[in-house]
Formats: C-alpha cells, sequence, structure tokens
C-alpha cells in the first residue's frame, strides 16, 4: 500500500507563488510516473502536470509557463511550483502515483487564490 501526503497549499493573492509537496511511502516511488491534479466543486478532476520516472514533464495549457513539476527521488517527493498564480487556479490539488495496473491519490491540499 502506498501512501501519498500532500503539503504547500494555502491562500495567496493573484500574481503570488505556491510551491505544493507530495511525499510517498514505500520503495516505488522512482519508478512512477507522478501527477498533479485538481479539482473545484460540481466539477471533473483535471489534469494538471504530469512527470515520468526519467523526468519528463507535460502541463495543462492553461498553467503552461506558469507551473513546474519536479521530483525529487532520494526524498520520495514531487512537487509543483505554482507562479503568476490566477483566481482561477483555486481548487483542491491531488497528487496522483501512476502504475501500470494501479494508481494511487493523495488526500488533496486545498489552494485558494484572491483576486
Amino acid at each position: 500500500q502506498v501512501h501519498l501526503v500532500e503539503s504547500g497549499g494555502g491562500l495567496v493573492q493573484a500574481g503570488g507563488s505556491l510551491r505544493l509537496s507530495c511525499v510517498a511511502s514505500g520503495s516505488i516511488f522512482m519508478m512512477s510516473a507522478m501527477g498533479w491534479h485538481r479539482q473545484t466543486p460540481g466539477k471533473q478532476r483535471e489534469l494538471v502536470a504530469t512527470i515520468t520516472s526519467g523526468g519528463s514533464t507535460s502541463y495543462a495549457d492553461s498553467v503552461k509557463g506558469r507551473f513546474t513539476i519536479s521530483r525529487d527521488n532520494a526524498k520520495n517527493t514531487v512537487y509543483l511550483q505554482m507562479n503568476s498564480l490566477k483566481p482561477e487556479d483555486t481548487a483542491v490539488y491531488y497528487c496522483r502515483m501512476m502504475l501500470p495496473t494501479t494508481t494511487y491519490w493523495g488526500q488533496g491540499t486545498q489552494v485558494t487564490v484572491s483576486s
């Protein structure tokens, strides 16, 4: 069983920055693709960014150029650096571990961007 614990959310003004962290338990982190997703009430959870085990990244169009996903395999941690935040970035952000036959989710961390 894998546990993912997110942190780093909070309240920030538009134009500000936050860095989210997600720490994974277990020994399979370095072999796993990881992702960040977000969800607002009444909407489907959407993909924000992914990073493969080899470090290749991809982003949703809405966050390209503003968000950066990275990983530190020595710390079993994936990060999401969020810059130039907008009110529409307000959501609960979830960390996801993607394995060939299963997926694990964290409990989420709230990000609120005030205008």
